[in-house]
């Protein structure tokens, strides 16, 4: 094997997608797959003494969740490339691949040139994405089309309190207000938001930044 030669691992809990994958970068220029397995467990075991290049990832494995998986490989192996490969489309869930360490996303049906594209760029280090990936990643999420909500220094106040699980008798008393005065601004904070309830608003504000 060449030392130029980009090495890879494959986990992938169908077999026929194991091998298909498997002759396909065997036969690229200056790769090589070293091991395929069906499971995380089996991977994990794997990278753990012989970690690779480049892990080309099934986010739906029938023993740990993809993301955790990712997570877990990058602490036992911080320098492999991880590329999540899967059937969906959701920017949630590439979000959090790319939270919990991987270099990129690719779906299903990215073409073979597409792929080992992918493969060559996230081995240089580079966050890479298939075509239809990025297209899904340059659509502005509800959250961005919503925009930034502005609030009054008193709606940031009583925001930090209902975070803090105090009731509305609770920040009445602490701010010297009336309890219809709170509920008010409770009001206009859930609007702000759009939520529906407590929960939904903290989730909201966290994720936004006001938290």
């Amino acid at each position: 094997m060449s030392s130029k030669e980009i090495t890879i691992s494959i986990v992938d809990d169908h077999p026929v997608v194991l091998e298909g994958l498997h002759k396909l970068l065997s036969e690229a220029d200056g790769m090589e797959v070293i091991a395929c397995h069906t499971t995380a467990q089996a991977c994990l075991n794997a990278m753990e003494h012989e970690p690779t290049d480049i892990l080309l990832l099934d986010i739906n494995l029938p023993d740990m969740k993809g993301a955790d998986l990712c997570k877990a490989i990058k602490t036992i192996a911080p320098g492999t490339h991880i590329l999540a490969f899967s059937n969906h489309s959701e920017r949630s869930l590439i979000l959090q691949l790319l939270q919990n360490g991987a270099s990129g996303y690719l779906l299903k049906n990215a073409a073979a040139e597409e792929l080992i594209s992918c493969i060559q760029e996230a081995h240089n280090g580079l966050i890479t994405f298939s075509k239809a990936v990025r297209e899904i990643m340059a659509r502005p999420s509800a959250l961005d089309l919503q925009g930034t909500p502005q609030l009054t220094s008193r709606e940031k106040e009583i925001l930090q309190l209902i975070s803090d699980g105090k009731t509305t008798p609770e920040i009445a008393s602490q701010l010297n207000l009336s309890p219809m005065t709170v509920e008010t601004h409770r009001k206009n904070l859930m609007h702000k938001f759009q939520s529906k309830n407590v929960a939904a608003l903290i989730k909201a504000a966290i994720t936004q930044g006001f938290i």
